[in-house]
Formats: structure tokens, sequence, C-alpha cells
């Protein structure tokens, strides 16, 4: 199979490379980015932008969001502000708590 696009980049005595313009457009990759190396048995090596998992929905938070919505929709009456002493009471329980949203989740270890 032909090449459809070959370059060059050197690497440096460090290790490190530059990704050239034209191979980060065709994988549309941002800066800042990452690349996946894939090296296979037979000494081909490939090279891809990462890709975000697909989480698929969870289909009980589905039907649970839809019997929200039909029970809203069918009593309005029914729904009430959050009151101010509420909101205090959840600040005062979280206050100093600190969350990143994006690290993982530890292993249960129980």
């Amino acid at each position: 199979m032909a090449a459809v696009y070959e370059t060059e980049s050197a690497v440096t005595e460090r290790g490190q490379t530059t990704v050239p313009a034209h191979v980060r457009q065709r994988l549309t990759v941002g800066k800042p980015g990452t690349l996946v190396w894939r090296i296979e048995a037979n000494g081909t090596v490939t090279v891809d932008r990462k890709r975000e998992a697909v989480s698929e929905p969870d289909p009980v938070l589905g039907r649970f969001l839809a019997f929200l919505e039909a029970d809203m929709t069918a009593h309005p009456e029914r729904l009430r502000p959050v009151g101010a002493d509420l909101v205090e009471r959840i600040s005062a329980l979280v206050a100093g708590v600190e969350i990143n949203l994006d690290e993982p989740l530890p292993d249960d270890e129980d």
C-alpha cells in the first residue's frame, strides 16, 4: 500500500519530536492534544488522535427522567422552589470539600 502522505520530523536528544502541521490537521489534533502510538508485531507504527470513549446512555436513568418529566408536566402545581434555608444547610454540609470532577473514582477494595 502506497503512503498517501509522507514527511519527516527529527527526534531531539530528549526523545521529543514535532508533529508536522499537516499531520495534526489530518488527525484533527489540536494544541494541546493527545496522540496514540500503536506498534504492530511486524514493526508497523500507526499514529492516531486519542478519541474520547462514547458512553452508552443509562437506560434506567433515561426512564426515570422521562417519568419525572411526565409527572411535572401532568402536575405542575406540585413543584416547589428550593428555599434559602435548604441552600444554606447544603452549603454548610459541603463547606471546605473540594471535588475534582475530572479525577477518576477510586477502586473499591472492601
